[in-house]
């Protein structure tokens, strides 16, 4: 891909190599974001972003994580995280607990159902990942592509401001 390219007109900013591979990951992306959440929300009744919710948690465990720490984990404002935990608590996925650190401040964790809709979505997801995700792409390049990816994410989100 030449990086240095001149672009003179709307024909050369549109076919632009880099500007076409970049579109073409996030075509990707956007369209397998569609494919697995809604696999998610039919076959377990959530939403792909309460299932990467659980998986923060998941991956925290006890006793829980800040709703500050939710936001800057999933890039949201936190009143949109507290709207996202208002539905999980609702639909008795998350719990909101006193912080052992903090007097006043609380701490989400999951509840037992919460636990069990993780490991039920997550086994959903890896069966979906390998299908529509791994399996288009040839063997001896998915170690490395997905080693890309983490190196493209990691850069990324170095690159966010964050929250104070």
């Amino acid at each position: 891909m030449d990086e240095q390219a001149e672009i003179g007109s709307p024909m050369e900013a549109a076919n632009n190599a880099l500007v076409l591979a970049f579109g073409r990951l996030q075509g990707a992306a956007n369209r397998l974001e569609y494919i697995l959440g809604r696999a998610l929300e039919r076959e377990c009744g959530i939403s792909h972003l309460m299932f990467e919710v659980l998986l923060i948690l998941g991956r925290t465990g006890e006793p829980g994580m800040s709703m500050r720490a939710i936001a800057q984990e999933q890039v949201l404002t936190t009143g949109g995280v507290t709207r996202l935990v208002d539905r999980m608590e609702t639909a008795g996925l998350v719990e909101r607990t006193e912080d052992p650190g903090d007097r006043r401040g609380r701490l989400v964790r999951l509840t037992p159902l919460g636990e069990e809709t993780t490991v039920r979505a997550s086994r959903l997801h890896v069966e979906n990942i390998r299908r529509y995700f791994l399996a288009p792409l040839p063997p001896e390049d998915r170690e490395r592509f997905a080693e890309n990816l983490r190196v493209l994410s990691h850069s990324a989100r170095d690159e966010l401001p964050r929250l104070p």
